[in-house]
């Protein structure tokens, strides 16, 4: 957590930040930030022209530079538009961004990076296009992910399918959850060895990739524990989990109790009979 649905709909969240100018940075942990670390670098002064994600990476594009950003496990974006609220005591805060908002009318904001575990991070770069360079490789994004791209992605390998669709430099975007759950919609069993899908398999497990990634983030993506997105909604697509997390349950299909292992060592949970 959080994978590309939670990442999307943070990035969706934040939209009202483009058009607003960055009035000042204070980045109170230097060490999450790879690269420059000077207020510039950090986007002060400049405005915001865009947000762009790739996989589970989410650019805040602006005229003197780009912030990428990488949730990481924990990793939190809040924006707020409350005058005098401050996240100064809140240790797990690293990053704050006051803003000028452009949407009218014209207001403060404030932009927080939060990140209890520190698996998350910054990475500054001149411009956009450093950071495609940086996208390249990894893999294409799941959520536009097609049958040819997916096969081509798992081509030359025996891993099981399920290591493969956590590999980010093979498809960008898919972590524990939705591999589950695209695996089960696909009906392919998560051990099955790439070498052994076939075309067809290849085309129904991109399909079923893009529909429970969108389907995701037509529900704010799925909150397990603390996800929010940045205007502090949580998801709610946990409720409709069809095999994650539900190990010795029913299958909602045909009955059948779900079957819990690890691979790739990640918890895996699957049905023995509606998958193959």
């Amino acid at each position: 957590m959080p994978e590309l649905p939670e990442v999307e709909s943070t990035r969706r969240s934040l939209l009202p930040i483009i058009g607003g100018r960055v009035v000042s940075v204070d980045l109170r942990r230097s060490d999450i930030v790879e690269g420059p670390r000077t207020p510039a670098a950090l986007l002060s002064g400049s405005s915001i022209l865009a947000l762009h994600r790739h996989g589970k990476q989410l650019a805040i594009e602006a005229t003197r530079g780009v912030v990428l950003i990488h949730l990481g496990m924990t990793g939190q974006l809040e924006l707020a538009r409350v005058a005098g609220e401050d996240h100064a005591s809140d240790r797990h805060t690293h990053a704050a961004w006051s803003l000028e908002l452009a949407a009218p009318p014209a207001s403060p904001g404030l932009l927080w990076f939060r990140d209890p575990r520190r698996f998350g991070g910054l990475w500054t770069f001149p411009a956009m296009g450093e950071v495609r360079v940086r996208w390249n490789d990894l893999g294409p994004d799941a959520l536009t992910i097609s049958g040819e791209e997916l096969a081509g992605a798992v081509a030359d390998s025996r891993r099981a399918i399920k290591a493969a669709l956590l590999d980010q430099a093979a498809i960008a975007g898919v972590g524990n959850i939705y591999a589950d759950e695209a695996l089960f919609r696909a009906g392919i069993r998560p051990g099955r060895r790439t070498s052994r899908l076939t075309r067809e398999q290849c085309e129904r497990l991109a399909g079923a990739i893009r529909d429970v990634l969108a389907e995701s983030i037509q529900s704010g993506g799925s909150t397990l524990r603390d996800y929010r997105d940045a205007a502090g909604q949580a998801g709610n697509f946990q409720s409709r989990h069809r095999v994650y997390g539900r190990g010795g349950e029913p299958c909602v299909v045909c009955g059948t109790c779900l079957t819990q292992t690890t691979i790739a060592q990640r918890t895996t949970v699957y049905c023995r009979r509606c998958q193959h």
